[in-house]
C-alpha cells in the first residue's frame, strides 16, 4: 500500500449537487479559487494591485499590472491554499500580514519552513511528484492530487 499525506478538513454540508459541478474563479495571476465537491482552495495567493511591486528573489522585483477580480477581504470561507512556491508575486505581503494563520497551506518544504517561521501553523510541505489525500470525517468520499507530467509539445507522439 502506497503511504500517502492526509489533510483532513473540518465537517461541512456536501450535498450531491456539489460533486455534479464546481467553479473556477480567475483573481489574477495564479491566484484561482476552486470549489468543487464542498471544498474551496484558493491558489498562490495574490492580492497586491495595480502599479505595486513585488519581491522575486535575487535582486528582481516586478510590479503587477491589473487589480485583482477579488479583493482579499471579500475572499469566501476557504479550506486550505495551494501555494506553488514562495515568491512575492504568489505569496503576497499582504496575504502574509493578513490571512488566517491557521489556515492549511499545501506547498513545498522549502514554502512550509518558510510559512512556519512567520507563524503560520498549518503549512504542510509535499516533495515533488508527492500525492496528498484531502477528506472531512463525515464524508466518505476520499479527493487525492497527483502532479502531472508535462507532454513535450515538440514530439509527435505526445
Amino acid at each position: 500500500m502506497e503511504w500517502t499525506n492526509e489533510l483532513v478538513l473540518p465537517d461541512g454540508d456536501v450535498a450531491a449537487s456539489d460533486r455534479a459541478q464546481g467553479s473556477i474563479f480567475f483573481v489574477g495571476n495564479a491566484t484561482v479559487i476552486l470549489s468543487y465537491a464542498g471544498f474551496t482552495i484558493l491558489t498562490d495567493p495574490d492580492f497586491l494591485h495595480r502599479g505595486d511591486h513585488v519581491h522575486l528573489g535575487h535582486g528582481m522585483t516586478a510590479a503587477r499590472r491589473t487589480d485583482p477580480a477579488l479583493e482579499l477581504e471579500a475572499l469566501p470561507p476557504i479550506d486550505f491554499v495551494l501555494l506553488s512556491h514562495m515568491h512575492e508575486d504568489h505569496f503576497d505581503r499582504e496575504v502574509e500580514r493578513r490571512l488566517d494563520l491557521s489556515l492549511p497551506i499545501v506547498t513545498t518544504p522549502h514554502a512550509a519552513a518558510d510559512l512556519t517561521s512567520k507563524g503560520f501553523r498549518a503549512a504542510k510541505a509535499l516533495n515533488t511528484w508527492e500525492p496528498l489525500t484531502r477528506y472531512r470525517p463525515s464524508d466518505p468520499t476520499r479527493q487525492w492530487s497527483r502532479p502531472a507530467r508535462k507532454m513535450d509539445r515538440r514530439r509527435a507522439d505526445c
